[in-house]
């Protein structure tokens, strides 16, 4: 097998994973799930979102957990940020890594934004001069890249559109997700191909959900293409609130698991994110 050395694994648990969650998480409970997922090697743990509370309320404390957590030198701790006041926001209490988002489908944007892909990336255009301006790396999310819930199948172009508008205001990274878990790894080779030839490899993640149970076979596909960069969730929390049928995140346990056991370094603790996830377990 062609196989990267080294895969960067970005943990979404305590944001992606907790947003879908019915029940409060406490904010000491949060804290110690961040700090404990950095202590156990994570390069990057995103750690919140300044969205409304009124839509997503498990992020409502989001300014208090970047205020209170203890930061690791050689970790990112982005936060999601849908606009140019949560920009701010963040801003305000340290941040220094955002996350930003849009979607390959026109009617899961709209549900998941209330807008259109067009005007989410005209967002983009009014929130990149003052992230730059505070120095800050900068990730996008393109949500529906396989499935829609409403649209059913996502063309290759259409996610090719996005991600040409996106690579145009010079993003660190792009993470592109199959956002209800539905994409099988013929599915993956096409889409990896076309975006591999838009933009180098260690600017593409990939954010798959494992709903139908083929996260790690998509994994190994996008592998073997030369991908070496993916998005997990401790304990496989997660899914998206928006997205009817979108059940868990792949699990950072089970990633974890076939890249060390194909020899894949990652500089990660597994047993230390399982302890992670096994001290967040009382409060689900």
């Amino acid at each position: 097998m062609n196989l990267p050395s080294h895969v960067k694994v970005v943990e979404v648990g305590p944001r992606d994973g907790l947003q879908n969650e019915k029940r409060a998480v406490s904010l000491e409970a949060k804290i110690a799930f961040i700090e404990t997922l950095a202590e156990a090697g994570l390069p990057v743990v995103e750690a919140g979102a300044f969205v409304s509370p009124k839509w997503v309320p498990q992020m409502a404390d989001s300014d208090a957990v970047f205020q209170r957590i203890q930061r690791l030198p050689n970790t990112r701790y982005p936060a999601l940020v849908p606009n140019l006041k949560g920009l701010e926001r963040a801003l305000a209490v340290g941040v220094t890594d955002i996350a930003l988002f849009t979607a390959a489908s026109e009617t899961f944007c709209q549900r998941n934004m209330n807008m259109t892909i067009e005007e989410s990336l005209q967002g983009f255009q009014s929130i990149l001069p003052t992230a730059r301006q505070a120095h800050c790396w900068v990730r996008v999310y393109v949500s529906t890249a396989f499935v829609c819930p409403y649209e059913g199948k996502v063309s290759p172009d259409a996610v090719m559109r996005v991600v040409s508008r996106i690579l145009e205001w010079g993003v660190d990274e792009i993470s592109i997700g199959d956002t209800i878990g539905a994409a099988v790894p013929t599915d993956v080779e096409p889409l990896t191909l076309r975006l591999l030839d838009a933009m180098p490899a260690n600017q593409l993640a990939y954010h798959f959900h494992d709903t139908r149970g083929t996260a790690l076979a998509n994994t190994l596909c996008a592998l073997q293409m030369g991908v070496s960069i993916f998005d997990s969730s401790a304990g496989g929390l997660g899914g998206c609130p928006f997205a009817p049928g979108a059940a868990g995140n792949l699990a950072t346990e089970s990633l974890l698991y076939m890249l060390h056991g194909m020899g894949i370094e990652t500089g990660v603790d597994v047993s230390k994110v399982a302890e992670a996830s096994r001290q967040l377990q009382s409060q689900l």
